[in-house]
């Protein structure tokens, strides 16, 4: 039935996905009933309760602050620099009983600080370093609305547009719009766009104008003065620096920082007088000092400080990660000496003000790796500290591709050519992504050398996820950035000392020709073999000797001076993909031959997903299974017929115990090595055949690993391993055979019946990588889509597929294409090659920018310096032909697929895609930012794009994401206590998931993301609609500002919202939320999308509830026509659409519209769940109900006829849909089930949490609550209840 939509789907509503990367794959982690409840005796440790001190700044009445006794005194300081009345302080200590409290103490181990003590904030004086800070401070509190940093992508600021829709907080009480009375006022009618059916792609609506943002000017220009640094006699005097201010009064001052404070000075911009002026106002702190100078800065600062306050806080706390944005408006450039100051000394993190402290990377990635972690305390700061520093290297390296790339950074060995020479910066190290001396010949030159980076990654994250004691890899980081690949790495202490040859003392620097063991790394590395799947094997070195290695022969193993075991090229830690694979005399099996398998590939690095070889092993494991039950049926039969007697012992009851029966293979091993002893012969040779047929490397046990090395050109094995060999070969065949013939279809099958709905390319290759498909397969997932039967209801998979194809082809060219242009050509180049993508101009003609700067000798040969130099104008003459038939033939040999077009509106016209879509899949891939206007890509005389039009271009960064392990445990064992219906207790630890994830990745990140969702929707199904409101609020802002504002997930959380909005009584603002959403999707994959059905369903009940009929139709339908498309017209989502439009007609007394509605979704009823099914009966009622208002009408319309005006006409029922009814349908749609609880159910469950409440202020631990509980309610609530 479609209301009892199972509770999975309820609560994964589409957050499942992002845990498809390594689920916390640890050693042990098979079995975690085991170890959840010492995890939750742990948690009570953490949660010690926290108390109340009292704070005395200079100036301001003392006031209370809530502290825990985990924080630090540092996170009071910051707490202080961020409130209104003390944000304009930084250089402070605090002090108790005139005592000075340690920065980094906890304050848990400072004596005397207790409830009730008295911190009093004391004025330190001024350094260098103290005075950078306070003027930094001061410009981001004066920038703290301005957006300009967001638009640019710096220092982890992103966008958010919630409030514009929600008119500021929702979760403030005191703003409830009650709206239910005065339903004339909602202005419903959605901008025409929006509307279904609307052609019109506007780009502006996208990032809208926040009114907040119009900045309030506090002080026209705040830079450094040029009268710096001080001289050695103003040094002894305490000056530090000098300001030079103009304030809006147009007030032109010169400033000393000294070491006592801030005043006035009576220089000039060119005489230099530093003595104070007179009065000198003397402030320890600039904003005081100014408030005393500008009337206008004094006023406008407290108005800028309260807004700043009223702001969400996830509005403007930092992302982990940066994220950028496609399009931006045009900022106007202001002075700003803080950012002017950075871009000319190198700052390389938040932390350094003085140029030239580097941090040793190294050092701390690995340090974090080392912490202890044999509890949950140690275990959350290990993995809080792993994260920080992995955030903060992915930043550094970031920064540093660019400059190398920008030709900031001078090279390692400046003698070579450019594409040879490496980088050092800020201790890591850079190279380019190209084949340099040949390293990469044999394996497909510069196509190889482009891919080995991402390999690598993907190397150092399996291993890094597996987290072996002892065992270290490079923190690494790849940047694409103006079509070169950078690869970053953290330093071995020692490497660049030495020559390779002489450090490496474990596999291959020569791709197996020479090879090398070391006992310490065999045994590291057999640590990680079980959970990588890797087989220990042996090859042959120069010399003919067999060498062993539980590795492939290209990981190097190298012990740095810091005595610490790394391994590093951890290119092939996963098997080769043989169907990309070509080898001499080797057969494929059928099923990869059949579909045109082995192909050529670029190069011959090409290697299964992960996630691939984890699904083939569970595939196995469960063929394993069934073979070994199989023969032990058979052999009881025999057994039987011989001899009935000793049936008894051997029966499958008692045999199949000491089968490996556990439902995780890793887990499986080790009960059966230890059960073969016992086995009888006749099990003993079950178990045997069952591991000969399904290839495990042993034949006592089920255990399937790969030999990373088999085909790889120069490795030779020794004589005796070549039966292991041919094994080796055939799994490998069937892995590559399993990957086309198992999960391409799973992934098809998937997405018919929509538990898969990817809605762009981000999702889409999500989808496939989850399934262990790599991209390169995109060609035949097509094709295999082309050729189902229920093509129709795949068509938006089939879209999103070729967009997809396109723009990746697309971004390919655009790699090279941008290799060949020089700086000051760049924002020509990319516009010209927009247009040649996406303008429907036909002979797009670049401009080459007009040499503004004629310079004297034009014709000097310069030789090229830097690597994103290129001096050459040979990108000017690409034409849109040629680019289109550059895509069609990359297409083709790239992903096998044919497509039919010559330019983008046959593409249009020929797939139903849409530019605007193009457009944004091929920045948001290409990094990117275009100016945001309406462009006109249709004309056939104007070109789209001009070179004004491109803002910048952003670096695509891949680098490893940490993950929050307990965290991650509690999350899924509070969702499973979910799906078996047991809400409370999963609330309880989706709440305490939600406390770890805060305690690890800080208050952003994805995952926070999705346990917020889930826990507003828990909230809402119990009947707590505000929570739910805030919860989900939170989440949205968390969404827009981690994934994008136009993400589909992003799209998800808006629909979520508007839901509890609704409920909450807040109609216009659920239908703002509803077309916000509607209209990103609109962007994001157009109109002809199975969740457009729900989003419309969404949309018309809202506006059925504030009685606007039409408008309400005009969704409706279109949901209607959508949901009959995608999920056949016989479906019960069908039904429900048929009936939600009879709703309508009847609110508007077409009763005969009504009837036709209603009657076809009784008919599917009928069909499909039997007559005597109560939604079957509720819709024959229905009818009647429908049958007996026309009948009542119509005799109403025949005495009117009859008797003209004084007829005696029965006054007629026409009703409004109550708001309850409404909101009932939404829940049905939107997937939601209700428990019905007793009314003394409710007050039960709202004084248990508010007992519970009380006790934790009290500061009873959690143990006690749950003792006795007046809480009368089941445990465990029935979910196929009824919903009406």
């Amino acid at each position: 039935m479609t209301t009892h939509i199972t509770f999975t789907a309820v609560m994964n509503g589409g957050g499942a996905h992002y845990y498809s990367e390594e689920e916390s794959k640890q050693d042990g982690g098979g079995d975690t009933d085991g170890g959840e409840d010492s995890n939750e005796q742990e948690v009570i440790v953490i949660q010690d309760t926290g108390f109340t001190v009292k704070i005395q700044a200079p100036g301001t009445e003392p006031f209370d602050l809530q502290v825990s006794p985990q924080e630090m005194v540092q996170e009071i300081h910051q707490v202080l620099m961020d409130r209104e009345d003390t944000c304009h302080r930084t250089c402070f200590s605090l002090q108790l009983d005139g005592n000075v409290l340690d920065n980094f103490a906890e304050l848990k181990s400072i004596e005397g600080l207790q409830e009730g003590s008295l911190l009093k904030v004391v004025e330190e004086p001024y350094t260098v370093r103290e005075a950078r800070i306070h003027v930094r401070h001061i410009r981001d509190l004066l920038k703290s609305l301005d957006p300009s940093d967001a638009y640019n992508g710096v220092d982890c600021n992103s966008l958010s547009f919630l409030s514009v829709f929600t008119d500021g907080d929702l979760g403030d009480s005191g703003k409830w719009k009650k709206k239910g009375s005065d339903l004339e006022q909602i202005d419903c009618t959605p901008p025409e766009h929006i509307l279904p059916g609307s052609k019109e792609r506007p780009l502006v609506p996208l990032q809208p104008q926040n009114k907040e943002w119009k900045p309030m000017q506090c002080l026209k220009v705040l830079t450094m003065s040029g009268w710096n640094p001080p001289p050695g006699n103003r040094k002894m005097h305490g000056d530090l620096m000098y300001l030079y201010m103009v304030t809006v009064e147009e007030r032109h001052i010169s400033i000393t920082a000294s070491t006592r404070g801030f005043y006035l000075n009576q220089s000039t911009t060119y005489t230099f007088n530093p003595k104070p002026a007179n009065p000198s106002f003397l402030s320890h702190s600039l904003v005081e000092l100014l408030s005393q100078i500008s009337p206008a800065f004094k006023k406008n600062f407290t108005v800028l400080q309260k807004t700043r306050v009223q702001r969400h806080p996830f509005e403007r706390i930092a992302t982990p990660f940066q994220v950028y944005s496609w399009t931006a408006p045009q900022v106007d450039h202001t002075m700003d000496c803080v950012r002017a100051e950075d871009a000319y000394t190198s700052r390389l993190g938040y932390e350094e003000h003085i140029p030239g402290q580097t941090r040793d990377w190294n050092e701390e990635l690995q340090t974090t790796r080392e912490l202890a972690r044999k509890n949950l305390p140690e275990r959350l700061l290990r993995e809080r500290a792993i994260f920080k520093v992995h955030s903060d290297f992915a930043a550094a390296a970031t920064r540093g591709s660019m400059a190398v790339i920008d030709g900031n950074v001078m090279a390692i060995n400046p003698g070579e050519e450019t594409r040879m020479q490496m980088f050092i910066w800020n201790n890591i190290f850079f190279s380019l992504g190209f084949d340099v001396r040949d390293h990469y010949r044999e394996l497909g030159g510069d196509a190889a050398a482009h891919a080995a980076p991402t390999n690598d990654l993907n190397g150092v994250r399996a291993y890094g996820a597996v987290d072996v004691e002892g065992l270290y890899t490079l923190g690494t980081v790849v940047v694409d950035y103006r079509g070169y690949r950078v690869t970053a790495q953290s330093i071995i202490p020692g490497i660049l000392e030495r020559e390779q040859e002489q450090s490496v003392i474990y596999g291959s620097i020569d791709f197996g020709k020479t090879v090398v063991s070391h006992g310490k790394y065999l045994e590291l590395l057999e640590r990680t073999s079980r959970p990588l799947k890797v087989q220990r094997h042996n090859v042959l070195n120069e010399k003919d000797e067999s060498v062993e290695l539980c590795s492939s022969v290209e990981c190097k193993g190298i012990i740095g001076n810091d005595g610490r075991h790394y391994i590093l090229d951890l290119l092939r830690t996963f098997p080769p993909d043989l169907n990309f694979l070509p080898v001499e005399g080797e057969e494929l099996s059928p099923e990869s031959v059949r579909q045109g398998f082995p192909r050529q590939h670029r190069h011959r690095l090409a290697c299964l997903r992960q996630e691939l070889i984890e699904a083939f092993v569970e595939h196995r494991y469960l063929l394993f299974m069934k073979m070994a039950a199989l023969q032990l049926m058979q052999q009881k039969a025999n057994k039987e017929s011989k001899m009935a007697t000793l049936t008894e012992n051997s029966s499958p009851e008692a045999a199949v115990p000491a089968l490996p029966s556990t439902e995780n293979p890793d887990a499986s091993a080790k009960s059966s090595e230890t059960s073969t002893e016992t086995l009888t012969d006749g099990n003993r040779e079950v178990v045997l055949n069952a591991c000969k047929a399904v290839g495990s490397i042993s034949n006592t046990s089920f255990d399937i690993r790969f030999n990373p090395d088999i085909f790889s050109p120069g490795v030779r094995f020794p004589e005796d391993s070549v039966d292991d060999i041919q094994k080796q070969k055939q799994l490998l065949k069937d892995a590559a055979a399993f990957l086309v013939s198992c999960q391409i279809p799973s992934l098809v099958k998937d997405c018919l019946d929509h538990s898969a709905l990817p809605m762009d390319g981000a999702t889409l290759t999500e989808a496939l990588h989850q399934r262990g498909i790599n991209v390169r397969y995109l060609g035949n997932v097509l094709e295999f889509v082309d050729k189902t039967p229920a093509k129709a209801q795949l068509e938006h998979f089939y879209r999103i597929g070729i967009s997809e194809m396109i723009t990746r082809c697309a971004k390919h060219i655009f790699k090279t294409y941008l290799q060949g242009v020089e700086l000051s050509a760049l924002s020509a180049a990319v516009s010209h090659f927009l247009n040649c993508f996406l303008s429907s101009f036909p002979d797009a003609v670049a401009h080459l920018p007009a040499d503004e700067l004629v310079s004297r000798r034009k014709n000097r040969k310069r030789r090229n310096r830097v690597p994103g130099g290129g001096d050459n104008t040979a990108w000017a003459s690409l034409t849109p032909s040629e680019l289109w038939k550059n895509i069609v033939s990359e297409a083709q040999s790239y992903y096998n697929f044919t497509l039919h077009c010559e330019n983008a509106d046959q593409v249009v016209e020929k797939y139903g895609l849409q530019k605007i879509t193009l457009l944004r899949e091929i920045t948001i891939k290409a990094g990117i930012q275009i100016l945001i206007k309406e462009y006109n890509f249709d004309s056939r005389h104007k070109l789209a794009f001009t070179e004004e039009d491109i803002l910048n271009i952003f670096p695509v960064v891949k680098h490893v994401n940490p993950k929050a392990s307990d965290a991650f445990h509690f999350f899924q064992s509070g969702q499973a206590k979910v799906q078996q219906g047991y809400l409370k207790e999963g609330c309880e630890l989706i709440n305490e998931a939600l406390n770890l994830f805060n305690n690890v990745y800080g208050a952003m990140h994805v995952e926070i993301c999705a346990c917020l969702r889930l826990l507003a929707r828990l909230n809402y199904i119990m009947g707590d609609h505000h929570e739910a409101l805030s919860n989900q609020q939170k989440a949205v802002l968390m969404s827009e500002r981690v994934l994008g504002v136009e993400h589909p997930n992003t799209i998800q959380e808006y629909m979520h919202l508007a839901l509890y909005c609704f409920a909450n009584g807040q109609l216009s603002t659920a239908l703002k939320l509803l077309y916000r959403a509607r209209y990103l999707m609109l962007m994001v994959c157009g109109e002809d999308h199975p969740e457009m059905a729900l989003l419309d369903s969404n949309i018309g009940l809202v506006l059925h509830g504030v009685m606007e009929y039409d408008l309400s139709l005009r969704f409706l339908e279109n949901a209607l026509a959508i949901n009959s498309k995608y999920h056949g017209p016989r479906s019960l989502k069908v039904a429900l659409s048929h009936h939600l439009v009879a709703r309508v007609y009847e609110s508007k007394a077409e009763f005969r519209s009504a009837l036709q509605h209603e009657k076809e979704g009784y008919t599917i009823y009928k069909n499909q769940v039997g007559e005597a099914h109560e939604k079957t009966k509720e819709s024959s009622e229905y009818l009647k109900y429908l049958t007996q208002q026309a009948v009542a009408l119509q005799r109403t319309m025949n005495e009117i006829y009859k008797n003209g005006s004084n007829a005696s006409i029965m006054p007629l029922k026409f009703t409004a849909p109550s708001m309850a009814s409404v909101l009932e349908q939404l829940n049905i749609i939107n997937g939601i089930i209700f428990i019905p609880l007793s009314q003394k159910d409710l007050e039960n469950l709202k004084a248990e949490v508010q007992r519970r409440q009380q006790l934790q202020e009290s500061g009873k631990s959690m143990e006690e609550l749950t003792v006795d509980g007046p809480l009368e309610l089941e445990d465990k609530i029935p979910m196929d209840v009824n919903v009406d």
